[in-house]
Protein backbone atom coordinates (compact mmCIF):
# COMPACT_ATOMS: atom_id res chain seq x y z
CA UNK A 1 0.00 0.00 0.00
CA UNK A 2 1.24 3.31 -1.28
CA UNK A 3 -0.49 6.41 -0.29
CA UNK A 4 0.62 9.85 -1.55
CA UNK A 5 2.90 12.09 0.82
CA UNK A 6 0.49 14.50 0.82
CA UNK A 7 -2.29 12.04 1.61
CA UNK A 8 0.04 10.47 4.48
CA UNK A 9 0.59 14.19 6.19
CA UNK A 10 -3.26 14.38 6.42
CA UNK A 11 -4.05 11.16 7.60
CA UNK A 12 -1.41 12.23 10.18
CA UNK A 13 -3.60 15.19 10.81
CA UNK A 14 -6.28 13.38 11.40
CA UNK A 15 -4.55 11.33 14.09
CA UNK A 16 -3.70 14.25 15.86
CA UNK A 17 -7.66 15.67 16.11
CA UNK A 18 -10.32 15.22 18.95
CA UNK A 19 -11.73 12.08 17.81
CA UNK A 20 -14.06 11.99 15.03
CA UNK A 21 -16.95 10.22 14.54
CA UNK A 22 -17.02 7.46 11.19
CA UNK A 23 -20.00 8.56 9.60
CA UNK A 24 -18.88 12.07 10.33
CA UNK A 25 -15.74 11.75 9.13
CA UNK A 26 -16.60 10.09 5.77
CA UNK A 27 -19.11 11.99 4.62
CA UNK A 28 -16.82 14.93 5.01
CA UNK A 29 -14.14 13.01 3.12
CA UNK A 30 -16.94 12.47 0.17
CA UNK A 31 -17.97 15.96 0.23
CA UNK A 32 -14.13 17.56 0.05
CA UNK A 33 -13.30 15.08 -2.76
CA UNK A 34 -10.54 13.13 -0.89
CA UNK A 35 -8.57 13.76 2.55
CA UNK A 36 -5.50 15.97 0.89
CA UNK A 37 -8.61 18.86 0.00
CA UNK A 38 -9.79 17.92 3.85
CA UNK A 39 -7.17 19.49 5.19
CA UNK A 40 -6.58 21.76 2.79
CA UNK A 41 -9.78 23.41 3.50
CA UNK A 42 -10.62 26.45 5.65
CA UNK A 43 -12.66 26.49 9.33
CA UNK A 44 -15.82 27.16 7.44
CA UNK A 45 -15.73 24.76 5.39
CA UNK A 46 -15.00 22.58 7.09
CA UNK A 47 -17.73 23.23 9.54
CA UNK A 48 -19.97 22.90 6.81
CA UNK A 49 -18.70 19.26 6.20
CA UNK A 50 -19.85 18.77 9.22
CA UNK A 51 -16.85 18.43 11.35
CA UNK A 52 -17.20 19.77 14.70
CA UNK A 53 -15.28 22.81 15.62
CA UNK A 54 -12.40 21.28 17.58
CA UNK A 55 -11.40 19.11 14.96
CA UNK A 56 -11.99 21.76 11.99
CA UNK A 57 -9.72 24.17 14.16
CA UNK A 58 -7.29 21.67 14.45
CA UNK A 59 -7.30 20.66 10.88
CA UNK A 60 -7.40 24.03 9.68
CA UNK A 61 -3.94 24.93 11.80
CA UNK A 62 -2.29 21.51 12.19
CA UNK A 63 0.83 21.11 14.37
CA UNK A 64 3.47 21.70 11.17
CA UNK A 65 6.18 20.64 13.50
CA UNK A 66 4.67 17.57 14.98
CA UNK A 67 3.18 16.45 11.65
CA UNK A 68 6.81 16.76 10.14
CA UNK A 69 7.96 14.84 12.90
CA UNK A 70 5.44 11.97 12.40
CA UNK A 71 6.58 11.75 8.86
CA UNK A 72 10.47 11.66 9.39
CA UNK A 73 9.65 8.80 11.97
CA UNK A 74 7.53 6.77 9.35
CA UNK A 75 10.12 7.10 6.90
CA UNK A 76 12.89 5.88 8.94
CA UNK A 77 10.94 3.44 11.10
CA UNK A 78 9.49 0.99 8.63
CA UNK A 79 5.95 1.44 9.97
CA UNK A 80 2.98 2.02 7.55
CA UNK A 81 0.15 4.26 8.20
CA UNK A 82 -3.06 3.14 7.15
CA UNK A 83 -6.16 4.92 6.70
CA UNK A 84 -9.65 3.60 7.15
CA UNK A 85 -10.45 3.99 3.56
CA UNK A 86 -7.54 1.25 2.32
CA UNK A 87 -8.86 -2.16 1.83
CA UNK A 88 -5.84 -3.36 4.35
CA UNK A 89 -7.83 -1.89 6.99
CA UNK A 90 -10.33 -4.24 9.29
CA UNK A 91 -13.28 -4.53 8.50
CA UNK A 92 -14.33 -5.14 12.08
CA UNK A 93 -12.59 -2.29 13.82
CA UNK A 94 -14.16 0.32 11.08
CA UNK A 95 -17.85 -0.87 11.97
CA UNK A 96 -17.10 0.75 15.43
CA UNK A 97 -18.83 4.05 16.02
CA UNK A 98 -15.39 5.34 17.05
CA UNK A 99 -12.88 3.97 15.07
CA UNK A 100 -9.65 5.35 14.63
CA UNK A 101 -9.62 7.01 11.23
CA UNK A 102 -5.89 5.62 10.86
CA UNK A 103 -3.44 3.29 12.29
CA UNK A 104 0.02 3.01 12.38
CA UNK A 105 1.42 -0.33 11.76
CA UNK A 106 4.45 -1.52 11.96
CA UNK A 107 5.14 -5.23 10.81
CA UNK A 108 2.86 -7.98 8.83
CA UNK A 109 -0.55 -5.65 7.18
CA UNK A 110 -1.61 -8.80 5.90
CA UNK A 111 -2.02 -10.16 9.44
CA UNK A 112 -4.52 -7.64 10.80
CA UNK A 113 -7.07 -9.30 8.03
CA UNK A 114 -6.81 -12.75 9.48
CA UNK A 115 -9.58 -13.59 11.96
CA UNK A 116 -8.69 -12.56 15.18
CA UNK A 117 -9.40 -13.67 19.00
CA UNK A 118 -8.42 -11.21 21.79
CA UNK A 119 -6.72 -12.65 25.20
CA UNK A 120 -6.48 -10.49 28.00
CA UNK A 121 -6.15 -10.12 31.66
CA UNK A 122 -4.56 -9.06 34.70
CA UNK A 123 -0.84 -7.77 34.83
CA UNK A 124 -0.50 -9.81 37.91
CA UNK A 125 -1.27 -12.95 37.20
CA UNK A 126 -0.82 -16.39 39.11
CA UNK A 127 1.63 -19.00 37.41
CA UNK A 128 -1.49 -21.40 36.63
CA UNK A 129 -3.04 -17.88 34.72
CA UNK A 130 -0.23 -17.29 32.60
CA UNK A 131 0.36 -21.03 31.66
CA UNK A 132 -3.75 -21.28 30.86
CA UNK A 133 -3.27 -17.92 28.77
CA UNK A 134 0.21 -19.44 27.00
CA UNK A 135 -1.83 -22.52 26.42
CA UNK A 136 -5.05 -21.27 24.85
CA UNK A 137 -2.92 -18.71 22.67
CA UNK A 138 -0.96 -21.82 21.26
CA UNK A 139 -3.49 -23.70 20.56
CA UNK A 140 -6.49 -21.03 19.38
CA UNK A 141 -3.18 -19.85 17.04
CA UNK A 142 -2.93 -23.43 16.00
CA UNK A 143 -6.29 -23.17 14.97
CA UNK A 144 -6.00 -20.65 12.37
CA UNK A 145 -6.77 -17.63 14.75
CA UNK A 146 -4.45 -14.13 14.88
CA UNK A 147 -4.24 -13.36 18.97
CA UNK A 148 -4.41 -10.00 19.72
CA UNK A 149 -3.54 -8.37 23.00
CA UNK A 150 -2.21 -5.12 24.71
CA UNK A 151 0.92 -5.94 25.24
CA UNK A 152 0.94 -5.31 28.74
CA UNK A 153 2.99 -7.39 31.21
CA UNK A 154 1.01 -10.55 32.51
CA UNK A 155 -1.37 -12.58 30.41
CA UNK A 156 -0.84 -9.86 27.32
CA UNK A 157 2.51 -11.16 27.49
CA UNK A 158 1.68 -14.58 27.63
CA UNK A 159 -1.17 -14.69 25.04
CA UNK A 160 1.90 -12.83 22.34
CA UNK A 161 4.73 -16.04 23.58
CA UNK A 162 2.07 -18.41 22.96
CA UNK A 163 1.09 -17.57 19.61
CA UNK A 164 4.82 -17.12 18.67
CA UNK A 165 5.69 -20.31 20.15
CA UNK A 166 3.39 -21.82 17.51
CA UNK A 167 4.47 -18.95 14.71
CA UNK A 168 1.10 -17.81 14.64
CA UNK A 169 0.49 -14.28 13.80
CA UNK A 170 -0.11 -12.05 16.84
CA UNK A 171 -1.24 -8.25 16.97
CA UNK A 172 0.06 -5.86 19.69
CA UNK A 173 -1.89 -3.01 20.10
CA UNK A 174 -0.72 0.08 22.17
CA UNK A 175 -1.25 2.64 24.17
CA UNK A 176 1.59 4.58 22.91
CA UNK A 177 2.74 5.54 19.47
CA UNK A 178 4.90 2.76 17.71
CA UNK A 179 8.48 4.59 18.07
CA UNK A 180 8.23 3.53 22.00
CA UNK A 181 7.58 0.09 24.03
CA UNK A 182 5.35 0.00 27.22
CA UNK A 183 6.36 -1.62 28.96
CA UNK A 184 10.06 -1.14 28.62
CA UNK A 185 10.83 -5.01 29.59
CA UNK A 186 8.84 -6.19 26.60
CA UNK A 187 11.49 -4.28 23.57
CA UNK A 188 12.28 -7.48 22.86
CA UNK A 189 8.80 -9.16 22.56
CA UNK A 190 7.83 -6.57 20.45
CA UNK A 191 10.35 -7.05 18.13
CA UNK A 192 9.38 -10.65 17.39
CA UNK A 193 5.86 -9.70 17.35
CA UNK A 194 6.32 -7.30 14.67
CA UNK A 195 8.63 -9.46 12.60
CA UNK A 196 5.54 -12.07 11.96
CA UNK A 197 2.67 -10.13 13.08
CA UNK A 198 2.10 -6.41 13.64
CA UNK A 199 2.03 -3.90 16.22
CA UNK A 200 -0.78 -1.39 15.61
CA UNK A 201 -0.85 2.12 17.42
CA UNK A 202 -3.47 5.18 16.70
CA UNK A 203 -1.45 7.05 18.75
CA UNK A 204 1.18 9.86 17.13
CA UNK A 205 5.19 8.55 17.75
CA UNK A 206 6.68 11.06 20.16
CA UNK A 207 3.88 11.84 22.80
CA UNK A 208 4.09 10.79 26.56
CA UNK A 209 2.14 7.74 27.76
CA UNK A 210 -1.77 9.13 29.46
CA UNK A 211 -3.76 7.35 31.62
CA UNK A 212 -6.90 7.86 28.78
CA UNK A 213 -4.42 6.23 26.24
CA UNK A 214 -5.66 2.55 27.82
CA UNK A 215 -8.91 2.46 27.35
CA UNK A 216 -8.69 3.84 23.79
CA UNK A 217 -6.57 0.80 23.13
CA UNK A 218 -8.59 -1.65 24.40
CA UNK A 219 -11.68 -0.49 22.10
CA UNK A 220 -9.92 -1.33 19.31
CA UNK A 221 -8.99 -4.50 20.88
CA UNK A 222 -12.67 -5.01 20.98
CA UNK A 223 -12.92 -3.94 17.16
CA UNK A 224 -10.10 -6.44 15.84
CA UNK A 225 -11.34 -9.46 17.22
CA UNK A 226 -13.87 -11.82 16.38
CA UNK A 227 -14.12 -13.04 20.49
CA UNK A 228 -12.25 -12.37 23.36
CA UNK A 229 -11.34 -14.43 26.08
CA UNK A 230 -10.33 -12.97 29.84
CA UNK A 231 -7.93 -15.20 31.71
CA UNK A 232 -7.66 -13.44 35.69
CA UNK A 233 -9.12 -9.73 35.93
CA UNK A 234 -9.47 -8.60 39.31
CA UNK A 235 -12.92 -6.70 39.63
CA UNK A 236 -11.64 -3.56 38.51
CA UNK A 237 -9.55 -4.58 36.03
CA UNK A 238 -9.16 -2.26 32.44
CA UNK A 239 -9.82 -5.90 30.70
CA UNK A 240 -13.30 -5.75 31.86
CA UNK A 241 -14.04 -2.49 30.01
CA UNK A 242 -11.82 -3.99 27.11
CA UNK A 243 -14.65 -7.19 27.40
CA UNK A 244 -17.48 -5.34 27.77
CA UNK A 245 -16.60 -3.13 24.72
CA UNK A 246 -16.44 -6.04 23.08
CA UNK A 247 -19.87 -7.08 24.02
CA UNK A 248 -21.13 -4.05 23.05
CA UNK A 249 -19.80 -4.50 19.59
CA UNK A 250 -21.27 -7.97 19.38
CA UNK A 251 -18.18 -10.19 19.84
CA UNK A 252 -18.14 -13.22 21.51
CA UNK A 253 -17.02 -12.56 25.28
CA UNK A 254 -15.56 -15.71 27.04
CA UNK A 255 -14.33 -16.17 30.60
CA UNK A 256 -12.50 -18.88 32.34
CA UNK A 257 -13.36 -19.29 35.65
CA UNK A 258 -11.88 -19.19 38.78
CA UNK A 259 -12.24 -19.68 42.34
CA UNK A 260 -14.63 -17.01 44.12
CA UNK A 261 -11.71 -16.63 46.82
CA UNK A 262 -8.91 -15.71 44.40
CA UNK A 263 -9.45 -12.42 43.83
CA UNK A 264 -7.97 -12.14 40.31
CA UNK A 265 -10.70 -14.26 39.38
CA UNK A 266 -13.68 -11.67 40.39
CA UNK A 267 -13.87 -10.50 37.42
CA UNK A 268 -14.37 -13.03 35.32
CA UNK A 269 -16.80 -14.40 38.01
CA UNK A 270 -18.68 -11.24 36.83
CA UNK A 271 -18.28 -11.41 33.36
CA UNK A 272 -20.08 -15.03 33.62
CA UNK A 273 -22.41 -13.83 35.54
CA UNK A 274 -23.34 -10.90 33.15
CA UNK A 275 -23.73 -13.87 30.33
CA UNK A 276 -19.98 -14.47 28.95
CA UNK A 277 -19.57 -17.77 27.98
CA UNK A 278 -17.33 -20.06 30.31
CA UNK A 279 -14.01 -21.32 28.53
CA UNK A 280 -12.41 -24.33 30.02
CA UNK A 281 -10.33 -24.14 27.18
CA UNK A 282 -9.38 -23.50 23.51
CA UNK A 283 -11.89 -26.12 22.94
CA UNK A 284 -14.90 -24.29 24.42
CA UNK A 285 -13.93 -21.02 22.51
CA UNK A 286 -13.78 -23.28 19.09
CA UNK A 287 -17.45 -24.45 19.66
CA UNK A 288 -18.42 -21.26 20.21
CA UNK A 289 -16.95 -19.96 16.60
CA UNK A 290 -17.40 -23.16 15.07
CA UNK A 291 -14.46 -23.89 13.84
CA UNK A 292 -12.78 -26.82 14.00
CA UNK A 293 -9.98 -27.24 16.47
CA UNK A 294 -6.61 -28.35 14.16
CA UNK A 295 -3.16 -30.25 16.09
CA UNK A 296 -5.76 -29.91 19.37
CA UNK A 297 -4.77 -32.30 21.94
CA UNK A 298 -6.24 -31.55 25.09
CA UNK A 299 -7.35 -28.63 27.36
CA UNK A 300 -4.67 -29.39 29.88
CA UNK A 301 -1.96 -26.82 31.04
CA UNK A 302 0.79 -26.99 28.69
CA UNK A 303 4.28 -25.84 30.21
CA UNK A 304 6.74 -25.47 27.17
CA UNK A 305 9.42 -23.56 29.44
CA UNK A 306 9.36 -25.33 32.67
CA UNK A 307 11.13 -23.03 35.39
CA UNK A 308 14.43 -24.51 36.44
CA UNK A 309 13.16 -26.14 39.96
CA UNK A 310 14.41 -29.32 41.82
CA UNK A 311 13.16 -33.00 40.94
CA UNK A 312 9.49 -33.40 41.39
CA UNK A 313 9.33 -35.99 44.18
CA UNK A 314 6.92 -37.81 46.15
CA UNK A 315 6.10 -35.32 49.26
CA UNK A 316 5.87 -36.37 53.24
CA UNK A 317 1.93 -36.13 54.78
CA UNK A 318 2.91 -32.94 56.33
CA UNK A 319 3.57 -31.40 52.81
CA UNK A 320 0.92 -32.88 50.97
CA UNK A 321 -1.55 -31.54 54.09
CA UNK A 322 0.10 -28.27 53.67
CA UNK A 323 -0.91 -28.39 49.51
CA UNK A 324 -4.33 -29.84 50.27
CA UNK A 325 -4.77 -26.90 52.33
CA UNK A 326 -3.41 -24.30 50.92
CA UNK A 327 -5.53 -24.77 47.64
CA UNK A 328 -5.11 -22.22 44.67
CA UNK A 329 -6.76 -19.17 46.10
CA UNK A 330 -3.89 -17.50 47.85
CA UNK A 331 -3.69 -17.86 51.30
CA UNK A 332 -1.67 -16.47 54.46
CA UNK A 333 0.85 -18.43 56.59
CA UNK A 334 -2.13 -17.22 59.49
CA UNK A 335 -4.61 -19.20 57.46
CA UNK A 336 -2.31 -21.67 57.18
CA UNK A 337 -1.50 -22.38 60.49
CA UNK A 338 -5.68 -22.21 61.41
CA UNK A 339 -5.79 -25.08 58.62
CA UNK A 340 -3.33 -27.54 59.37
CA UNK A 341 -2.36 -26.91 62.89
CA UNK A 342 1.45 -26.47 62.00
CA UNK A 343 3.48 -23.95 63.85
CA UNK A 344 4.19 -20.92 61.54
CA UNK A 345 8.25 -21.59 61.22
CA UNK A 346 7.55 -25.08 60.32
CA UNK A 347 5.14 -23.75 57.56
CA UNK A 348 7.39 -21.05 56.17
CA UNK A 349 10.33 -23.42 56.36
CA UNK A 350 8.26 -25.65 54.02
CA UNK A 351 6.59 -22.93 52.27
CA UNK A 352 9.96 -21.88 51.13
CA UNK A 353 11.01 -25.52 49.82
CA UNK A 354 7.43 -25.75 47.96
CA UNK A 355 8.68 -22.73 46.13
CA UNK A 356 12.24 -23.59 45.37
CA UNK A 357 10.31 -27.31 43.93
CA UNK A 358 7.72 -25.21 41.53
CA UNK A 359 4.57 -26.26 43.96
CA UNK A 360 3.58 -23.08 45.39
CA UNK A 361 3.90 -18.82 44.36
CA UNK A 362 4.10 -16.55 46.43
CA UNK A 363 1.33 -13.62 45.83
CA UNK A 364 1.04 -10.14 46.95
CA UNK A 365 0.41 -9.27 50.81
CA UNK A 366 2.63 -12.52 52.07
CA UNK A 367 0.17 -14.72 51.00
CA UNK A 368 0.70 -17.55 48.57
CA UNK A 369 -1.04 -20.56 46.74
CA UNK A 370 -0.38 -23.64 44.87
CA UNK A 371 0.65 -24.41 41.35
CA UNK A 372 -0.73 -27.31 40.43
Amino acid sequence: MTLHPDETRAWAALLRCPSIPPPVLRAALVASGGVTALLAAPVGRLREWGLPPPVSQTLARPDDAALNADLTWLATSGATLLPCTAPQFPSQLAQLPDAPPALYVRGNLAALLRPQLAIVGSRNPTAAGHRFALTLARELGSAGFAITSGLARGIDTAAHQGALAVAAPTIAVCATGLDRCYPAANVDLAQRIAEGGALVSEMPPGGDIRAWHFPRRNRIIAGLCRGIAVVEAAARSGSLITARLAAKAGREVFAVPGSPLNPQAAGCLALLREGATLARGAADILEEVQIPIENHQSNQYIDPLPPPCLPRQRLDNDYEMLLDALGFEPASVDDLVERTGLEPGQIASMILILELSGRVEQRPGARFNRID
